[in-house]
């Protein structure tokens, strides 16, 4: 393996650049970091070409770029803009975890699998799952993984549903993967969504419940809850930050907390930068193969 200096280039289109994911670079062994910042689609190109032909052929394995900003659809076009903008033989890896939910997302659902299969002998296939946070990006990107796995997933909607049925249309298009978008908007919609889930993802925003202690009263089916959110009020009642399989008081299911989850992530986000340090070809990697890692860390 070439032994050039390990230089990671992360693009944001936003003001900034998270400093967790700055981090996690560092920690991984990236020697040189540069942030850009407020970065448009149409500039990936000259980046990445200012970053190949800067090199040798052979130092390409060692040079990456990291895609950030809080958008899993414009995450995943600076992906497509940098691959395409490759000039073989020069070549570098690229990442895209948009507010690290890629990696987020791909640790809870291997989270919870692990729990369907020690619990319940089951896996992805026919599952019923219903994600609430679905317009976020954890939301978008555990819905499109479980539903490449066999789920059948509900897309739940809580200020209208025509966002909700958007995420679906750019999944459809996307990855091929059909998702229902439903509203949740009332207490008897809600009702009916819990009572027939056997998998919750509980991935809205930070400090929002969205499910009750009387919500999960009536959730008769449901096997496994997961929550995303550390911040107090937990997204759903009675969730513990640790839970890892444990059963969730006021219900008959197991909980996967956020804690739980976020040890995951983390370990999930560390070793994709570090296949992108040590790999001897080009990477592009996105949800679908932080999940394909996850799934490792968790067995």
């Amino acid at each position: 393996m070439s032994e050039a200096t390990p230089i990671l280039h992360m693009l944001s289109p936003q003001k900034h650049m998270s400093p967790f994911d700055v981090n996690m670079a560092a920690d991984a062994g990236y020697k040189v970091i540069v942030p850009y910042i407020n970065v448009t689609q149409e500039e990936v190109t000259g980046l990445v070409q200012d970053a190949i032909f800067s090199r040798p052929p052979d130092y390409g394995v060692r040079t990456g770029f990291f895609v950030g900003g809080k958008d899993a659809i414009l995450a995943l076009d600076f992906l497509e803009a940098a691959r395409k903008a490759l000039v073989p033989p020069f070549q570098l890896s690229v990442l895209a975890d948009p507010a690290g939910s890629f990696t987020t997302a791909a640790a809870m659902v291997a989270c919870v699998e692990r729990v369907l299969k020690l619990k319940f002998g089951r896996g992805w296939k026919g599952t019923k799952v219903a994600v609430f946070g679905a317009t976020g990006v954890v939301g978008f990107a555990s819905s499109i993984i479980v539903a490449l796995e066999g789920a059948e997933v509900k897309l739940v909607a809580h200020r209208g549903v025509d966002r909700v049925i958007k995420s679906a249309q750019v999944s459809k298009e996307r990855f091929g993967v059909d998702l229902e978008a439903v509203s949740g908007e009332t207490e008897d919609q809600k009702r009916e969504i819990i009572s027939n889930a056997e998998v919750i993802f509980a991935a809205a925003a930070a400090g929002v419940q969205v499910i009750s202690k009387e919500q999960k009263a009536y959730a008769d089916k449901l096997l496994v809850v997961a929550d995303v959110n550390a911040v107090p009020p937990a997204g759903v009642e009675g969730m513990e930050l640790f839970m890892d399989g444990a059963p969730l008081p006021g219900c008959n299911a197991l909980g996967v907390g956020p804690l739980a989850i976020g040890d995951i992530k983390y370990k999930t986000e560390s070793g994709l930068f570090k296949q992108m340090i040590n790999s001897q070809e080009a990477l592009s990697l996105d949800f679908r193969h932080a999940f394909a890692l996850a799934r490792q860390l968790v067995a």
